[in-house]
């Protein structure tokens, strides 16, 4: 079953990869207004109800083994979704499991650090679920359309010269491989926006009382460097979709579809990863049975010894009938088609 889901999410989710080693351009290579032609807007509801259901079951198991643990980076242009896209894909998964981290303008204590280390400071634990929104990646967007970013995080002017960028995609492509040799599966997501769709839902903002509050009018005097960040992203896009960490982009256009999209990369990595509940060992098995026993034996009178138990065996007794009646259909179904063949080969024969 696990085998079936895998695979057809990987199917749904392989045009949104960035081939690693391929060079991309936004523009040209990604339609933020994509939706595919077999979906409609009624069964994205439910796809992302299933997408939410695996994240549900796949989060448990993932902090029960204790092994794994999963970093996602989800990037995007101001009004690109992320906070929303949280709210609904993560809407099914236990929060003691799952931490979110934003990041906004450095503080001087991280500015006295490398560019990495408030981002190392935030990492999901072995079993968790860590989301950072925004992410170690503004240090090669918003930083390289605004160079003064750059000046005020002291670095030596060695370190500041002809070649940085390449240096830092280097330095966070090994970062990511060092993170997922140690068992953190790292999904990196791009939320991808067009320039009218953005402008549409800042026009929301201003309009909406209720919305008011998310405008910032910093956020609309950025679209002047539109082009610029489009160039950074396709940069970043790139030189940093690995093979132990690739890129997914998302046509953010259509919040619904986005939202799916982003449901089947994360629920694709937790089956791929495949955590399992522990098996107990014959000493816990031995505890496990001892304390039925007590258990048990305190039942009132006239109450079933362990009503858990009784339901369980209730249930499988029907999914029992329900398998046998599915095989029935099929038999009947079987032998209708071996008669009419018979019938239709004693025709022919007269």
């Amino acid at each position: 079953m696990a085998d079936d889901r895998a695979k057809l999410l990987a199917e749904f989710i392989e045009p949104l990869r960035v081939r690693p080693g391929s060079r991309v351009k936004l523009a040209r290579d990604f339609d933020p207004g994509y939706k595919a032609s077999f979906l409609k807007k009624k069964d994205g509801a439910g796809l992302l109800e299933a997408g939410v259901a695996v994240l549900e079951e796949y989060q448990a198991r993932l902090a029960a083994q204790d092994s794994w643990g999963v970093l996602v980076c989800l990037q995007a242009l101001d009004a690109g979704g992320k906070d929303g896209t949280i709210r609904h894909v993560m809407s099914g998964v236990n929060p003691q499991g799952v931490r979110v981290s934003s990041f906004k303008v450095p503080s001087a204590e991280e500015l006295n650090h490398d560019y990495l280390w408030r981002y190392a400071r935030r990492l999901p634990g072995r079993g968790e679920i860590g989301i950072f929104n925004r992410s170690h990646y503004e240090e090669v967007l918003v930083v390289r359309v605004h160079p003064e970013n750059l000046n005020r995080q002291r670095l030596p002017s060695v370190a500041k010269g002809r070649g940085v960028w390449a240096r830092r995609y280097r330095e966070i492509n090994d970062w990511e491989h060092f993170l997922a040799g140690n068992g953190f599966r790292v999904v990196k997501i791009f939320l991808n926006l067009s320039k009218e769709e953005q402008r549409i839902r800042f026009l929301k903002r201003v309009d909406l009382p209720e919305k008011n509050w998310k405008f910032s009018a910093n956020d609309a005097r950025e679209r002047k460097y539109w082009d610029d960040y489009q160039a950074a992203f396709s940069e970043m896009l790139s030189n940093t979709s690995t093979e132990w960490a690739p890129w997914y982009v998302i046509p953010a256009d259509h919040k619904w579809f986005a939202r799916t999209c982003v449901s089947a990369v994360l629920a694709h990595t937790l089956i791929d990863i495949g955590p399992r509940y522990p098996k107990v060992d014959a000493g816990k098995q031995k505890d496990l049975a001892e304390t039925r026993a007590l258990l048990e034996a305190e039942a009132p009178q006239c109450a079933a010894p362990d009503p858990f138990q009784a339901e369980i065996v209730t249930e499988a007794g029907q999914e029992e009938a329900r398998k046998d009646s599915k095989q029935a259909r099929k038999q009947r179904k079987r032998m209708k088609k071996a008669k009419a063949k018979l019938a239709k080969a004693k025709g022919s024969k007269a």
